[in-house]
């Protein structure tokens, strides 16, 4: 059954300047941190992007829309035609989300790339005001410190994770500073048939390049082949041991934001009707391979 959507907001959607004439609004799949709508406006289409700030995962909404705003300067991202508290209104884009199967086609690799690389290089030179920072290691630490805070049943786990997170952070040592977009799941990768499209700006922020890399691998299930050839697409060389053993650290940390993130949403869910506990099995499962697999120094 098509989601209700509540005739309040639809009245206020429908009531924006942006619009030419009488318009029709549908749900739209996808968003775990807002909710989406398609809107009808004669023959142009606009999605509907609702979403108030949740400080407990560093999404901030003045962020998502000065990030959304530079990246379709930049080529990257479809246009913002209206923003208001709590809303934005996009240009639809005719194409198709990718699956993660889609992302390891080494027939794409060279478009993910310069999509990735133009986030990095080009997004800041149109960036206004006021953005944030991603450090993917003082996520860790404030995710531990809400679980702490709210009791959570992962609390005896911590000691453990926050020493290793000491270690990967050791281990990944200095950044080259980008601007990200920090959360390069295949869904955030449309396909209109003729190029690439990258959208959903909730995570966006000055970072570290590595981060992308690591979790366009870790979300898409990158063999060790497939990482291969995306470091040596994004530097221009084959990647040197060094390299390989910072990103298989980034990518560990990537993982365990992954698993964090969603103990903390089993205490404060962003959305209803998902098993967090199931998705935080899942990814704690493949923090802990990938943790096993990590090859670094033993401190002391």
């Amino acid at each position: 059954m098509p989601e209700a959507i509540d005739p309040a907001l639809q009245a206020r959607i429908a009531a924006l300047p942006c619009w030419r004439g009488r318009i029709e609004i549908a749900p739209l799949a996808g968003g775990m941190t807002n909710r989406n709508l398609l809107v009808r406006d004669g023959d142009a289409r606009y999605v509907a992007r609702l979403g108030n700030d949740i400080p407990v995962h560093g999404v901030m909404r003045f962020n998502e829309l000065a990030a959304s705003r530079a990246a379709h300067a930049a080529g990257l991202s479809p246009e913002v035609v209206h923003a208001a508290p709590g809303l934005m209104i996009l240009r639809y884009i005719e194409g198709r989300a990718l699956e993660p199967q889609d992302v390891r086609d080494p027939a794409r690799l060279n478009a993910l790339v310069d999509l990735v690389r133009r986030c990095h290089r080009d997004v800041p030179r149109f960036l206004r005001g006021p953005v944030l920072a991603f450090n993917v290691f003082h996520v860790l630490r404030d995710y531990a410190a809400t679980l702490r805070d709210g009791s959570s049943p992962y609390v005896p786990r911590l000691a453990t994770l926050m020493a290793r997170v000491a270690r990967l952070e050791e281990a990944v040592g200095a950044i080259d500073l980008v601007f990200g977009h920090n959360d390069l799941l295949a869904a955030n990768l449309i396909d209109d048939g003729r190029r690439l499209w990258l959208i959903d700006w909730d995570y966006a922020g000055f970072g570290a390049a590595l981060f992308d890399l690591a979790g366009l691998s870790s979300n898409n299930l990158f063999s060790s082949e497939h990482e291969v050839a995306l470091l040596q697409a994004y530097f221009g060389a084959t990647p040197d041991d060094g390299l390989r053993r910072r990103f298989a650290a980034m990518k560990c940390a990537s993982l365990l934001r992954e698993t964090m993130w969603s103990m903390v949403a089993e205490l404060m869910p962003t959305v209803s009707g998902v098993d967090f506990a199931a998705y935080t099995r899942d990814n704690l499962a493949r923090f802990e391979a990938a943790w096993a697999a990590l090859e670094m120094p033993r401190p002391g």
